[in-house]
């Protein structure tokens, strides 16, 4: 069996063996420090890659955004491909692919048949559930992994909110802060305030801000 997306640049077909480790990379996850990669292993793991339809209109994105997302990934994988590490890759405009994300990310699960997929924590909640409900079809072994990208993990979160009745950001803001000591003196906010909320709701009439400081 041949595949013939094997990379964003250069096409290069070339017998497909089940693998390892599947490592699925979204756009907004290029970083080669991703704990998704750790352990990645050439010789028996693939980076799979996808571009859909279905994502870009998924919600409002200006062309030009649009057009650098893709650019990022496309970089991200010839340099996959620079590196010797096997790539999937799936473009846009393949007419031999399912055109919607899920229809793409079960394709490869079956042609590659892994061991586990791999992926690091989402930034949305869909994303997250289609990537599960896809590799639950597939009776395939899910592996999810801390996304780094943020000061506090999910479970961290969690502990956090606890039992709390009552959800606020401004509580979990100050609380950040004085963790990592962002804008702080000892346990106090620089200036003693910890936001200027109040005044930026107020309004500035009908002539406009005039000479704003």
């Amino acid at each position: 069996m041949t595949h013939k997306t094997d990379t964003a640049g250069m096409p290069a077909p070339q017998a497909l063996t089940p693998c390892r480790h599947l490592v699925l990379v979204l756009g907004d996850q290029l970083g080669w420090d991703s704990p998704a990669l750790d352990g990645f292993d050439p010789a028996q793991d693939r980076l799979l890659m996808i571009e859909a339809d279905s994502e870009a209109g998924e919600v409002w994105n200006h062309q030009a955004r649009i057009a650098i997302f893709l650019s990022g990934m496309r970089h991200f994988a010839n340099e996959a491909h620079r590196r010797r590490w096997p790539c999937t890759y799936m473009k846009l405009g393949d007419p031999s692919l399912p055109g919607d994300f899920a229809g793409r990310l079960a394709h490869a699960l079956n042609t590659h048949r892994p061991r586990a997929l791999v992926v690091m924590e989402t930034g949305a909640w869909r994303m997250e559930r289609l990537i599960e409900d896809t590799a639950a079809q597939a009776q395939l072994l899910l592996r999810w992994v801390s996304d780094t990208h943020f000061l506090c993990s999910r479970a961290e979160f969690a502990k956090w909110a606890g039992d709390k009745k009552e959800l606020r950001m401004e509580f979990f803001y100050r609380e950040m802060r004085k963790r990592h000591g962002v804008l702080m003196e000892g346990q106090e906010p620089i200036g003693g305030q910890w936001n200027f909320d109040a005044d930026n709701r107020k309004g500035f009439g009908a002539k406009g801000p005039g000479t704003v400081p």
